[in-house]
């Protein structure tokens, strides 16, 4: 797959595509219905099939500071794009200059002038340019205009049991929030990832007999709510069970947030500096202060226990949403 940081990366000669657009953060299940359209269409028409994405957030330049949690960077999200078959990623560098085109200068600069588009596969909620003043029907009369048809795709929704709500990265930002990690799993088609390099912390678990890989995240990512989770932790490729803590440690009066996780059953592992990846795949129990360390001890062990379990149920994160959907 192709990747384009901007207009200018764009192959001078670059035929027809199909395209859609997008933040698409998370490539949740409602962003792959529109996605495997855009794929199938572009094979109907024997074109490659393009995605574009912008960076960073548009709302933090619209309205900075205003930066949404991020459920998936940018490598990670074209990974799964091209695991959808998608041929090319154009990545926008949405700057002030950027939000004040015009929808009718995105169309020409961005679809007809450099992308050259057949078709374009949109949900129905789509807006773009200035001010968001464009909207699917507005791209449909310049396609008259331009030469490409648009098809727009009904959103995905949850089922009766989740009251029809669409899937969004908005309603994924906020189960992950609340620590609803299977709620998340179930929008997203898998569960939830933060990844990060591997830095050294107090070295309290090691202490204790539980050593942990203390993350230091990436910068915007959707962190879970406190508490301890059932998951993974994938190093150098490998897929390791794991007791996932996230929180401020109050047992030791911490103050700083953040996400540890203990390989369950490793000894020795040496992971300082590497770029790991966590995956959630259930949530255990909320952030506590014990009376002693051995209560601590007692109740760490008891959730390593329950961890272990679900995940060798789980399999591994790809089969982890057979077994969250089978609820």
């Amino acid at each position: 797959m192709q990747r384009w940081r901007g207009l200018e990366d764009i192959p001078e000669d670059w035929g027809r595509s199909v395209v859609t657009i997008g933040s698409y953060d998370g490539v949740h299940r409602g962003h792959q219905v529109i996605i495997s359209r855009t794929v199938a269409r572009a094979r109907e028409l024997g074109v490659p099939a393009v995605v574009v994405t912008f960076d960073p957030h548009p709302s933090e330049v619209v309205r900075p500071g205003s930066h949404p949690p991020l459920l998936a960077p940018h490598h990670r999200r074209a990974e799964l794009m091209a695991g959808l078959g998608v041929d090319a990623v154009l990545i926008l560098p949405f700057t002030a200059e950027f939000s004040r085109l015009s929808p009718g200068d995105f169309v020409v600069k961005v679809l007809v002038d450099k992308l050259h588009a057949r078709a374009v596969v949109e949900g129905p909620n789509f807006r773009f340019g200035h001010k968001a003043a464009g909207n699917v029907a507005f791209l449909q009369e310049l396609g008259t205009t331009y030469d490409y048809e648009v098809e727009v795709v009904d959103l995905y929704q949850r089922g009766a049991a989740g009251g029809g709500e669409p899937f969004s990265s908005t309603l994924v930002r906020r189960l992950v929030a609340e620590g609803d990690v299977a709620g998340a799993m179930e929008v997203l088609g898998r569960p939830h990832r933060v990844e990060g390099v591997v830095v050294r912390g107090a070295q309290r678990g090691r202490e204790l007999g539980f050593p942990t890989a203390n993350l230091e995240t990436l910068p915007h990512t959707a962190i879970p709510a406190d508490g301890v989770y059932a998951g993974w932790l994938t190093a150098q490729g490998e897929a390791m069970p794991a007791a996932i803590s996230v929180g401020t440690n109050p047992q030791f009066d911490g103050t700083e947030r953040t996400v540890e996780a203990y390989a369950i059953d490793r000894v020795g592992l040496d992971l300082y500096g590497l770029h790991v990846e966590v995956d959630f795949l259930a949530y255990l129990r909320g952030q506590e202060t014990f009376s002693s360390i051995e209560a601590l001890l007692e109740r760490m062990a008891v959730d390593v226990k329950r961890a272990r379990e679900l995940v060798e149920a789980a399999d591994s994160p790809e089969a982890a949403f057979r077994v969250g959907d089978s609820r």
